[in-house]
């Protein structure tokens, strides 16, 4: 069996085919188209008709390539900028109408639990107690687990797309301007900042996205060259890259290597989130991942005997 997961982010729509290989599944083809969901209308909770026309282009450019692959089933998932959209229905319905695709808009503990069972995919058991984090363009989502379990998870409408059209940051950006972020993003996740009083964790998994972005500026290869199960990244070169990004500009972040172009605005408040988790959640490790939600959309498909048809 085939199948394909189309993941409608605030930012890119992405394409995942695989088929059943037991005991997993083998990845046919992934690809990501930018959309924009989080224009300038993000602001408003509404999703901009240019908007709506770049997803039903990127729709049908992905259908043509599920025809090609022959797939059996298609799940559509739209997540934080869909379901937060004060014209949703709307939406919903123009692009059913157009490219006779449903989506399936997931609410932010469904979009937590699935990520989850993306990253055991990739790591099957935890053997530490850790924090997941997957950044997205409008929200974040944030778990803490330990071995097979999840522990604890929140999703906040905090994503980048979100961030950089509320806040008005210089080019490059200001110390006083990062200290406002990390203000922010300990207000917003205060409840996970508590949890991990509670459930201290050492290592923080960070989910494709931003980490994809800093593996391969560490590696120092093209974005979508080198893909990976998971791949540790050192805490000095974290910093190392975290340094380069505040002190850049957007145009010096266009030429740099490794820097994909649909994160040249939204890496900059990306890595600040993520040291904030690291200070203050005196985080000892971290490794990326690039099973993620589509992953877990996977396994529920293949695997899960609840899942609805």
């Amino acid at each position: 069996m085939r199948i394909a997961v189309i993941d409608l982010g605030t930012n890119t729509c992405n394409l995942l085919i695989a088929e059943n290989a037991p005991p997993s599944f083998k990845i046919l083809h992934q690809s990501k188209q930018l959309v924009r969901l989080g224009d300038d209308k993000i602001k408003l909770n509404e999703i901009s008709s240019e908007a709506t026309q770049r997803v039903i282009q990127s729709f049908e450019l992905h259908k043509r390539i599920m025809q090609r692959f022959e797939v059996d089933k298609i799940r559509v998932i739209g997540t934080s900028a869909v379901r937060t959209a004060a014209n949703k229905i709307h939406f919903l319905s123009d692009v059913g109408e157009e490219t006779g695709l449903l989506i399936k808009v997931v609410s932010g503990e469904k979009e937590a639990e699935l990520i989850f069972k993306g990253v055991l995919l990739a790591f099957q058991e935890l053997t530490t107690a850790s924090v997941i984090l997957d950044i997205g363009g409008g929200s974040n989502e944030l778990i803490f687990a330990n071995k097979k379990e999840m522990l604890w998870k929140e999703s906040q409408p905090t994503g980048m797309a979100r961030v950089i059209n509320h806040f008005n940051l210089s080019d490059p950006i200001t110390s006083a301007e990062v200290l406002l972020l990390k203000e922010y993003f300990l207000s917003a996740h205060q409840n996970a900042f508590q949890q991990s009083k509670e459930t201290p964790v050492q290592m923080l998994i960070g989910c494709s996205g931003a980490f994809d972005t800093i593996c391969d500026m560490i590696d120092q290869v093209e974005p979508g060259e080198k893909q990976r199960t998971t791949q540790v990244i050192p805490l000095n070169d974290f910093y190392r890259v975290y340094k380069i990004l505040l002190g850049s500009t957007r145009e010096q972040r266009l030429t740099m290597k490794g820097m994909d172009m649909v994160r040249v605005d939204l890496i900059v408040p990306a890595v600040i989130l993520i040291e904030t988790l690291i200070s203050e959640m005196d985080i000892k490790k971290i490794t990326q991942t690039d099973f993620a939600l589509r992953e877990g959309v996977l396994f529920d498909m293949f695997y899960s005997k609840t899942t609805s048809k």
